[in-house]
């Protein structure tokens, strides 16, 4: 039997609001770190640009405006999840301090594109790693793989992949996010999105009562497309990814789905600088929140 977190899964079933992916690792950081303002001059190695961007993430994080009513989650990666915010492991601080279900990004990047998809690496350690995740009160785990055309067997081996691993984090008590994202930028991103939701249907309907999962999907084309998942029995919560959309096309796409709240990740952080005041970061940030907030209830 799977022993998840009672308190954790019902404040994800229950409780209005999003969850904000502070996940950007290696590959991403230099970047996230560019649009908050530093540039790869300000550090001149991977323990110095992970310091800076830790401190960018725990300025976000104990700001007044990011607390559990309104995030109700928020994804980080290892890095993170071997740091402190305020002399506290930043997982339990989320949880404890701030009512913040924290999530762990496990995956290790991508292959290279086959079959008009991008499959995960194999994830070394994730036993290991879900483990360590479980011991810091860490609610759920995420993974991505990219969809860029309407190929079936593509999308089949995709999704048949993330239920794969799925199942081996489900067995350590963790709730996995999975995220099979089809790109915004596919000229034939309403046709892989049908594709993705068959095959979807098709896995959750061989998954046991107790093997829970949530999804982290790309706002469709198709409007409400993915209400039958929504109400699917193994579905704790889905989710979307703002995909590249501007925050407020982002939002209007999200209220337009019913039942889906959002995951974002950039457009959350677009409007915020390192030397900005502290209120005017505060202000910032809560302008932003709400918008996301607003959409995710409808």
């Amino acid at each position: 039997m799977t022993t998840f977190n009672t308190q954790q899964l019902e404040k994800m079933r229950t409780q209005e609001g999003f969850i904000a992916a502070l996940d950007q690792s290696g590959g991403s950081t230099p970047k996230a770190l560019k649009a908050y303002g530093i540039e790869e001059s300000a550090y001149s190695n991977d323990e110095q640009m992970f310091d800076l961007v830790h401190a960018m993430r725990s300025r976000i994080i104990t700001s007044p405006a990011f607390n559990g009513d309104k995030v109700i989650g928020a994804i980080l990666f290892e890095n993170t999840l071997d740091r402190e915010i305020k002399g506290k492991p930043s997982s339990l601080y989320l949880w404890e301090d701030k009512g913040v279900l924290p999530f762990l990004k496990v995956d290790q990047g991508l292959e290279d594109k086959v079959n008009g998809v991008q499959l995960m690496k194999p994830i070394i350690g994730l036993e290991a790693l879900v483990a360590k995740a479980k011991g810091k009160d860490v609610f759920g785990t995420k993974m991505r793989s990219v969809i860029w055309d309407a190929n079936e067997v593509g999308i089949k081996a995709v999704v048949a992949q993330q239920i794969e691993v799925a199942k081996t984090i489900i067995a350590g008590g963790l709730v996995p996010i999975i995220e099979p994202e089809v790109s915004i930028d596919s000229p034939e991103k309403a046709q892989a999105e049908i594709i993705l939701h068959r095959e979807l249907l098709a896995q959750l309907d061989q998954l046991n009562d107790d093997q829970l999962v949530m999804l982290k999907l790309t706002l469709p084309e198709q409007a409400n497309l993915y209400s039958d998942l929504i109400a699917h029995k193994n579905v704790v919560k889905v989710v979307a990814l703002s995909g590249g959309f501007p925050l407020m096309q982002a939002c209007e796409k999200l209220a337009a789905n019913n039942g889906i709240i959002a995951s974002f990740s950039r457009v959350l952080t677009d409007d915020l600088f390192a030397d900005q005041a502290q209120a005017d970061f505060d202000a910032a940030l809560e302008k932003t929140i709400e918008p996301i907030y607003q959409a995710s209830r409808s």
